[in-house]
């Protein structure tokens, strides 16, 4: 929390005009959404600045774009909060809230947090489907729906990309992060992190043109 506020008072240069957020970022999307996007944390300098989860920074332009290939989004970038962003059927959230050093949260840090995702699970009534963008997310939200009241398998189900697992009554499905270390090397491209979507869509219902 201490650093996550004063990243939001020292700021990047290239935002220095700019009034950060600097608090817990919330969930956003569709309140009637049966897919569930989880991801690892906000960034110090996108959803900690913008105040919405995956917005303002590369990785966020990338899931976002993809979204809106697959009718998940009504457009294919997310600016901030009032652009005019709708989420069709999807729904983003994190297993952490508050921006970490090094992009890296402790598990102290995680387990503070994961009562706020296990809630957005329980309210998505719709629910059927997450992805889980990376490992991190992955052992998160099995957390999360176990903390929700729901059975989860031993041995837990391991993460990979296109893994999938039953998760009480939903499904998890694995994507690889859209970190730059991912996306600028080739291990994610825009047409993996979309079949996952797609198959996500299928799952949950959804129509995938």
């Amino acid at each position: 929390m201490e650093w996550r506020e004063r990243v939001a008072t020292e700021k990047r240069a290239a935002f220095a005009d700019q009034e950060y957020w600097g608090r817990p970022v919330p969930g956003f999307g569709d309140p009637a959404a049966r897919i569930l996007i989880v991801g690892l944390a906000p960034a110090a300098h996108g959803g900690n600045r913008t105040g919405r989860i995956f917005t303002g920074d590369r990785s966020g332009d990338f899931l976002f774009a993809a979204l809106h290939r697959c009718g998940l989004a009504n457009q294919p970038r997310s600016a901030g909060r009032g652009d005019g962003l709708r989420l069709l059927g999807a729904y983003v959230a994190a297993v952490n809230r508050c921006a970490p050093p090094g992009n890296r949260p402790t598990p102290r840090e995680r387990d503070n947090c994961v009562p706020f995702l296990a809630r957005e699970v329980s309210a998505l009534d719709r629910l059927r489907v997450l992805v889980c963008l990376g490992s991190f997310a992955w052992d998160g939200a099995l957390r999360a729906v176990a903390l929700a009241g729901h059975p989860v398998s031993r041995p837990k189900p391991r993460f990979g990309h296109r893994a999938e697992a039953e998760a009480g009554p939903y499904r998890l499905l694995g994507c690889f992060h859209p970190s730059q270390q991912n996306t600028f090397t080739g291990k994610l491209r825009p047409e993996m992190m979309e079949r996952v979507f797609r198959r996500a869509m299928g799952l949950a219902g959804l129509h995938t043109g």
